[in-house]
């Protein structure tokens, strides 16, 4: 039997604009189930495309052996397309129907093979994957983009494909579905890469690999090995990087005072060839050999600063983007009274009335299936929406987010739009503020439409957090999307720095957990119920 793998033999990759993605990477992926995470604009999904065979390397092989099926984080539903075809089996389908009916065609035979089962093996995965309402014939165009992930997923796990690559398979999937895909991907018996950020999903794959500007790096365990060794390697980033900022510091002062005595034996000696009564020629000689140990000293000087410049740089490298991330004090003065009232309030696919009561500090998650309503909550909470049963009354200035930053000009910049929430604050105090918040000077002045998710993530939170005034409460929605994991823990540190009230709605669990939530909201078949955040 043949061993199934893809091996990368010194593969690198250059953008069309010219700009070197990565190099010389070489590694090798068997069938021990891998994560790849990394740094988003690193090039993960252009590696796994590299990988599944779309594109070819600039320069290096990859090699595999037997099928590999790549699905993309998003996934296109063709207008005229049905479940079925997104699903990969409509053709295969379509074949077994025609041989019902009676046709004797060999392209039918052909077309179907032996899956005389398949009908029925795509019923049961789209019962397993919470989609037992939806049938075959149903026009993929109509489906959610959680539903059309779903049956994308059920597509390629029901491919005889040798090797998967699957790239960030859990957006947009609620619980119950991250939980399904879980559950499928565990059994999966072949070759199997996921690119994603999804720490739960990280944590039951026994690999993960890192690709960084240093290159790939295999780590041998899952997501919690992985984290604890970049903790290690971060914290020890950190001390080398002190002691080659401290090694400066003593060589610049042992360099200056042996300049400084330098300097007073060239002044002793200027003193003393004025005084001596010696030949032109001697004091000559010992003019230019005081120089020329001046000449060396000064070179001598340069070349160690040079040398402690590049250590330090280099220690830099290892240090992550965000592990100096700073949320300064906000000038929100929790309210002590009650901020938000929702009185009999209903909302769709979730039975009877919402009653909620929002205090000062309370920080809520809001959990449920696609489709809930949760969404809509947030709305109207933001005063976006007017209750169409019941009443909602809002006491405090609050900032909605939503999951495309739709408050977010993306024409203009981050200190453009700072500046305009936030009139009376000098504009270096905003740019300090945007600064320490991840973002360079050079992002700064750019539009928002040339940052990064996260990127943008960070500047709608500081035109909400750096307001004048600034918001007492924050709605936030879906806020983990797309963001790499470094991204991901500075946010949950930002987050957790808020003393205002917070209402998150998201999936990811991991990062529900990270926030200091007192209360859970959840949607479920038979009403809202909110309950302390303790009981989770």
């Amino acid at each position: 039997m043949t061993k199934t793998f893809i091996s990368l033999d010194r593969v690198s990759y250059t953008l069309p604009h010219g700009r070197l993605l990565f190099s010389e990477l070489t590694e090798t992926f068997d069938t021990t189930p891998t994560g790849l995470v990394g740094r988003n604009g690193m090039g993960k999904t252009l590696l796994a495309r590299l990988m599944a065979g779309e594109i070819a390397p600039s320069t290096g092989r990859c090699m595999s052996t037997g099928e590999v099926r790549y699905l993309s984080q998003r996934v296109t539903q063709e207008a005229s397309g049905t479940l079925a075809d997104l699903a990969g089996v409509g053709t295969t389908l379509a074949a077994l129907a025609r041989i019902e009916a009676g046709s004797p065609h060999p392209d039918d035979f052909d077309a179907l093979g032996d899956r005389w089962d398949i009908r029925q093996t795509l019923q049961r995965e789209l019962e397993h994957s919470g989609l037992a309402h939806l049938d075959a014939t149903a026009p993929a165009a109509t489906l959610s983009g959680g539903q059309a992930m779903r049956v994308a997923l059920i597509g390629v796990l029901l491919s005889r494909a040798d090797f998967l690559i699957l790239d960030e398979p859990s957006n947009h999937l609620d619980g119950p579905s991250r939980e399904a895909l879980i559950e499928q991907l565990t059994h999966w018996p072949k070759g199997l890469l996921v690119v994603s950020h999804d720490r739960q999903l990280l944590a039951h794959l026994p690999r993960i690999v890192e690709l960084s500007p240093l290159g790939l790096r295999s780590y041998g365990g899952n997501y919690s090995f992985y984290a604890e060794q970049k903790a290690s390697e971060q914290a020890a980033a950190q001390t080398n990087l002190e002691h080659h900022q401290k090694d400066k510091k003593r060589a610049e002062r042992a360099l200056n005072q042996q300049q400084e005595r330098q300097e007073r034996r060239q002044a002793r000696g200027n003193r003393q060839r004025r005084d001596a009564n010696q030949a032109k020629i001697l004091l000559d000689r010992q003019k230019a050999r005081s120089e020329l140990s001046v000449g060396r000293l000064a070179r001598q000087q340069a070349e160690t600063h040079s040398q402690h410049l590049s250590a330090i740089q280099q220690a830099r490298e290892q240090l992550a983007e965000d592990a100096n991330i700073a949320l300064h004090d906000i000038a929100v003065q929790p309210a002590k009274r009650m901020i938000a009232e929702l009185t009999d309030i209903t909302l769709s696919y979730v039975a009877g009335k919402l009653n909620l009561s929002l205090q000062g500090q309370q920080r809520l998650g809001i959990v449920g299936s696609n489709g809930s309503g949760k969404s809509t909550l947030l709305k109207l909470l933001a005063g976006q929406l007017l209750p169409q049963t019941g009443e909602s009354r809002i006491h405090v200035k609050s900032a909605y987010l939503d999951q495309h930053l739709a408050q977010l000009d993306k024409t203009q910049s981050a200190i453009e739009q700072l500046k305009a929430a936030n009139r009376a604050a000098p504009v270096s105090l905003l740019r300090t503020r945007l600064v320490h918040l991840g973002l360079t000077a050079e992002k700064i002045s750019v539009a928002c439409a040339k940052l990064s998710g996260g990127e943008q993530l960070k500047v709608a939170l500081a035109c909400a957090l750096y307001a004048d005034p600034p918001a007492q409460l924050l709605l936030l929605d879906e806020p983990s999307n797309h963001l790499d994991l470094p991204s991901l823990q500075a946010l949950e540190s930002m987050l957790r720095g808020y003393p205002g009230a917070l209402v998150v709605v998201s999936h990811d669990q991991d990062f529900l957990r990270h926030l200091a939530l007192t209360d859970y909201l959840r949607a479920t078949s038979d009403g809202w119920v909110l309950e302390p955040a303790t009981n989770r």
